[in-house]
């Protein structure tokens, strides 16, 4: 697959972030029996990595804007670009030793998402994406499943955590999806579920309240796998509403079905 020269810049810095995550990793597990505990160190691997990313991204396009988890928005001189960047999708699982979380970089031209990498850097899986040229994993082409039953399906989804989201209505959300369907997974990292929903390995992916840097480069990837996205009204406003609705056609549109059950 020929990428493009602004593709092939987002790659570079999301293995080299990727390459500063796995050296920080191997040390998570000698600090896990320490009183204190890794949670410092983790902090500052994703500091790390996100000054990398940044640095990798401004050094090819100064003018372009940022949009960044630890940092926060950075106005860019070019008004038309923006840079959506979660340097460590997956910081719990990380935290504890959990090889399962990403680094996660979108390209915005005019309010719409144009291209956009997620790499693993411990399954060395990297997912790439542009708008109207497809998605891949390691120059593979991706395809969303092709499954169409609701009991041959698998869903990923995102849990609430010790003060954060609506414990209630997950529980609900839950109690709606998992009669019908063959397995609900939570992986804790929302870019791997998008990637995994594009690769076909999961049948569909919800979640309420993300960031745009949590999802931007998984929504594309999904879209140019032939999949489907919108947000929990069905619209294409993800990256407002923070709530994103993703599948094959008959997944997607059975997601939203079930979901609105709840509401």
């Amino acid at each position: 697959m020929a990428r493009t020269a602004l593709l092939n810049v987002m790659v570079q810095a999301a293995m080299k972030a990727g390459r500063s995550l796995v050296r920080d990793f191997g040390e998570v597990e000698n600090l896990q029996v320490s009183r204190k505990g890794p949670g410092d160190f983790v902090s500052a691997a994703d500091r790390r990595a996100e000054e990398i990313i940044r640095a990798e991204l401004t050094k090819a396009r100064p003018a372009f804007g940022l949009v960044m988890e630890e940092s926060g928005e950075v106005e860019g001189t070019d008004g038309q670009h923006r840079w959506h960047v979660d340097p460590l999708d997956g910081t719990t699982n990380f935290l504890h030793g959990i090889p399962i979380f990403a680094s996660s970089i979108a390209l915005e031209r005019q309010g719409q998402i144009v291209a956009g990498v997620i790499y693993n850097p411990v399954m060395d899986e990297l997912y790439t994406a542009e708008r109207g040229r497809g998605a891949f994993l390691n120059d593979r082409r991706l395809r969303v499943a092709g499954r169409m039953e609701l009991p041959d399906m698998v869903f990923a989804t995102g849990l609430p955590f010790i003060g954060k989201g609506d414990h209630g209505r997950t529980l609900k959300e839950l109690r709606y999806i998992m009669p019908e369907v063959a397995g609900v997974r939570r992986c804790g990292a929302a870019a791997l579920d998008l990637a995994w929903t594009a690769s076909g390995r999961f049948d569909g992916y919800w979640e309420r309240g993300l960031n745009s840097w949590d999802i931007a480069a998984g929504i594309l990837m999904v879209k140019e796998a032939g999949g489907y996205v919108s947000d929990l009204s069905g619209k294409d406003k993800m990256l407002d509403t923070g709530d994103v609705v993703a599948g094959n056609e008959y997944a997607q549109k059975h997601l939203l079905r079930l979901l609105k059950n709840v509401d």
